[in-house]
C-alpha cells in the first residue's frame, strides 16, 4: 500500500528488501577522511524499498576502523583511476527505492556502479548489516563484500557468484586482508583491531 505523501515508513528489523532496478548514473562525492568522519559520527537514515531504516551513530572504535581501512585505501586506489572512493558513508542509491551507506564504498567511475562495499557491525544494531543488509548485496550482486566485525575481531570476505555471495573466508589474527584487483591494497588483521594509542 502507498505510503501518504510527505510521510515514509519506517522498516522494522527483518523486513524484505525489494529487489533493484536501474538507478541513474552520477558521480558520487570524495573527501578528506579526517574531515568526514567526526561530524558523521551521529545517527543516519538508509532507504530500504523506500522505508526509513534510522541507524545508530557508530562508536569509537568503529570510527577507529573505519578510518584506518579509509586512509590505506585513499593510497591504494590512487593510481586506479577507474575506481573511485566514496567519502564514509555517502550514500549510495542502488536502485529508484533503495539507498545504502557503507562504512566504506569503491564505485566504477564510468559507470557509478558499487564494487566494493565495507560494513563494519556494530554490537547495537548488527543485525541490519549482518542480515537485511546483506541480502541487499547479494541481490544487487555487489562484486566484492567484506564484513568487519569488531566483537569478533576478524574480516568475513564474499564475492558475488551465479549462486549468490559466496564466502571466500574469514580473516583474523596475522592473517592479511587483500584484494586481487586493488593491488596495493593489504593490511595484517590484528593491526586493523589493534586499539588506538592515547597521547601521555
Amino acid at each position: 500500500m502507498a505510503c501518504p505523501a510527505g510521510r515514509r515508513r519506517v522498516l522494522k528489523p527483518g523486513r524484505p528488501v525489494a529487489p533493484t532496478g536501474r538507478t541513474k548514473k552520477r558521480r558520487l562525492p570524495s573527501a578528506p577522511i579526517a574531515a568526514l568522519l567526526v561530524p558523521m559520527s551521529r545517527p543516519y537514515e538508509e532507504i530500504l524499498d523506500g522505508a526509513s531504516l534510522p541507524r545508530s551513530a557508530p562508536g569509537a572504535r568503529h570510527e577507529t576502523i573505519c578510518d584506518r581501512l579509509h586512509t590505506l585505501m585513499t593510497a591504494s586506489v590512487a593510481n586506479l583511476s577507474g575506481t573511485q572512493l566514496l567519502a564514509p558513508r555517502t550514500k549510495v542509491q542502488v536502485s529508484h527505492s533503495t539507498a545504502i551507506c557503507p562504512d566504506l564504498a569503491l564505485v566504477t567511475v564510468a559507470t557509478g556502479k558499487l564494487w566494493l562495499a565495507v560494513e563494519i557491525i556494530s554490537r547495537d544494531d548488527h543485525r541490519v548489516d549482518t542480515v537485511v543488509k546483506k541480502e541487499l548485496y547479494e541481490k544487487i550482486r555487489v562484486p566484492r563484500l567484506w564484513m568487519v566485525d569488531p566483537r569478533y575481531d576478524n574480516v568475513e570476505i564474499y564475492h558475488s557468484t551465479e549462486f549468490g555471495l559466496q564466502l571466500k573466508g574469514i580473516l583474523a589474527g596475522s592473517e592479511t586482508l587483500t584484494e586481487a584487483l586493488i593491488p596495493e591494497f593489504q593490511i595484517v588483521i590484528a593491526e586493523l583491531f589493534t586499539a588506538q594509542k592515547t597521547a601521555n
